[in-house]
């Protein structure tokens, strides 16, 4: 980096280079000081910003060429009209000019400099001379100049010189042996640049080529909607991101067409989104002019009140929503809202518990801040936030709001429902723990290498609706695990032995070692029993992952929805009309009449607005 006014735009450059994993080095000469701080390149690099020739402190040798051998490619950003003519000429007389002249990698010139300089034959000439030796020159941009002036001379802006230095380093990268996370950071880049890409897929003698152009992918919003027994529509909303309430509208009037007469709204593991995307779809089944969501902050201008601005879709067909653990901002406020106005059963597990807003800040180079400077508040009053900032464990991890600090709130049927931890289901359903062997079988790649092998066999198969692991699969699956001398761990051994670890220190192991002898004789390590044992978890899990391959997501959430203990639950209260209004209705009230009740509902809230008031400046 040369002395230039734009100096400054390079540290973006090292910073996004440095989160694509590059060992990045940057070179400065002493006038470039002037414009930015070596402190700045080390603290984004982590690697000492030189400047000296004889730099005692240099990490490498005294001997410059250390640092030239390791370069893949130098870019000299911006380049003065000083540096240029140095390098055309040999002068080495600083750290800079030293080590590039000893690089015998590719080396790329960004002229930054006064138009009329930059145009003058001297420095052309110096710059076709660097042409002539093999240097690359980065053409400047046009526009305003440092002085005023509007002409070429300036330096292309940092995502211009980002793509020349990616497709330099662009050379063949062996991927053998990589996790899924180092290959997707290695694939990804600017969207519209392209790489080839080399595949040894089983069943091929030859390594496949692709070429690959990179493109900015959006998932489906809405992977799966259809109509089950009994008339039930059911529509999988994956994201509330971009706009799924365009897509969800579609969905729903489609089913409405073919028949159906409730719906099952599935959220699980909806992560959120845009807040307007859950009220738009929130409005399609509840009266124009209701308040959804107030956000409440330290100032004004976070403090929000959202309504419903449409007139419905439906205001009476049945609804149940699925909620579980990943169900989280968006997602809650959707579950709540419907749950708090009586519109909908919530099914599932207790959701995530985000009830904060958060304001983005640009930092400088690149760098993002999130600051929380609100909390929703959906129709009851309650907040879903379920961390507590203000009060820390003793390890110093945030803790959760214990249930003796949370506070009462009623919808508006007058049913009790609580803040303080997420979305607390209508119908509670028991997750069944998937079992020790099975999480072995997915990490050593068992279940996917066999449904890899399927599929070479089986170049079609039956719709997903209609797929099945066979016993003569399964029996072909298990013969796999044992010729690959699986092994796993079994908790039941794990704690026996702790136990008699503990029994001996404790003095008790002599008079209890037979008993020990026969449990352990017991709960002796049989994998043919266990993969008997868990052959219904097993043969699950082996048909989603078969099925994707040919379905993709939509077959995936298919297998998934055949044996799934929270849709068994919504078809159950949804075919039966007078327990889903029993559901949807406060119980008969003694001590206090219902009016009496709802008029009380506004002390809870200020109540609850007090007790975390302080939350709202936390940084997230």
């Amino acid at each position: 980096m040369t002395g230039s006014i734009a100096a400054y735009k390079i540290a973006y450059l090292a910073s996004a280079l440095k989160k694509r994993h590059a060992d990045v080095h940057v070179l400065m000469t002493e006038n470039a000081t002037n414009f930015i701080n070596p402190i700045t390149f080390e603290t984004l690099t982590g690697n000492k910003c030189l400047i000296d020739t004889f730099d005692r402190n240099f990490q490498y040798s005294v001997e410059h060429v250390a640092l030239a051998k390791r370069a893949d490619v130098v870019l000299v950003a911006p380049a003065s009209a000083n540096v240029i003519g140095k390098l055309a000429n040999g002068i080495a007389d600083d750290m800079l000019t030293t080590t590039i002249l000893a690089c015998p990698c590719k080396k790329w010139i960004s002229p930054a400099m006064n138009h009329n300089m930059y145009h003058n034959p001297i420095v052309q000439d110096n710059i076709q001379k660097l042409e002539r030796f093999g240097y690359g020159i980065i053409p400047p941009a046009t526009g305003m100049l440092a002085n005023g002036d509007i002409g070429d001379g300036r330096m292309p802006e940092e995502t211009v010189l980002l793509e020349y230095l990616l497709r330099e380093i662009a050379y063949p990268k062996d991927l053998a042996g990589k996790n899924n996370q180092e290959v997707s950071e290695m694939l990804r880049g600017q969207v519209g640049t392209s790489f080839k890409l080399k595949v040894q897929r089983p069943g091929t003698e030859k390594p496949l080529d692709f070429d690959i152009v990179r493109r900015s992918i959006q998932l489906p919003f809405i992977p799966y909607y259809t109509v089950l027994d009994n008339n039930i529509g059911y529509i999988n909303l994956s994201t509330f991101s971009g706009n799924p309430s365009k897509e969800f509208k579609q969905a729903f009037l489609d089913l409405k067409k073919r028949g159906m007469t409730s719906l099952v709204i599935d959220l699980r593991n909806n992560g959120g989104g845009l807040l307007d995307e859950s009220i738009e779809i929130a409005n399609f089944f509840l009266p124009r002019g209701k308040t959804l969501v107030t956000t409440k902050g330290k100032i004004k201008q976070a403090s929000n009140t959202y309504k419903t601005l449409r007139e419905p879709l439906d205001l009476e067909i049945p609804l149940a929503v699925l909620v579980n653990g990943g169900t989280a901002s968006s997602s809650e406020i959707l579950a709540g809202s419907l749950q708090d106005l009586d519109r909908a059963v919530i099914i599932g597990n207790r959701t995530f518990g985000k009830g904060l807003v958060q304001t983005t800040r640009p930092l400088p180079y690149g760098g993002t801040m999130k600051l929380t400077t609100s909390k929703y508040y959906i129709p009851s009053g309650r907040c879903v936030q379920a961390i507590d900032y203000k009060h820390r464990n003793e390890d110093g991890s945030v803790g959760r709001i214990p249930d003796s600090l949370t506070t009462v709130f009623h919808t508006a049927a007058g049913r009790e429902v609580r803040d303080g931890g997420g979305v607390t289901p209508d119908i509670a359903v028991k997750q069944e723990k998937l079992p020790n062997i099975l999480f072995y079988l997915v990490n050593d790649n068992l279940i996917f290498n066999y449904a890899t092998d399927y599929c070479l066999k089986h170049p079609t198969i039956p719709s997903a609706e209609k797929f099945e692991i066979t016993d003569a699969d399964y029996a072909d699956f298990k013969t796999m695990v044992k010729k690959a001398d699986f092994k796993y761990d079994q908790q039941t051994e794990k704690m026996l032995k702790n136990l008699k670890e503990m029994a001996e220190f404790e003095g008790y192991l002599t008079d209890a070692s037979k008993e020990f002898e026969a449990l352990e004789k017991k709960l002796s390590h049989n994998l043919d029993r266990d993969l008997d044992h868990f052959s219904k978890d097993i043969k699950s899990m082996i048909a989603v992952e078969i099925i994707k391959r040919y379905y993709f997501q939509r077959g995936s959430i298919i297998q998934q929805l055949k044996d799934d203990d929270d849709l068994k639950e919504a078809v159950k209260i949804l075919t039966a009309p007078e327990k889903y209004k029993e559901m949807l209705t406060a119980p008969a009230v003694t001590s206090m009449s219902l009016q009496q009740r709802k008029e009380t509902a506004p002390v809870f809230l200020s109540t609850a607005t007090r007790a975390n008031e302080h939350v709202y400046d936390e940084i997230v």
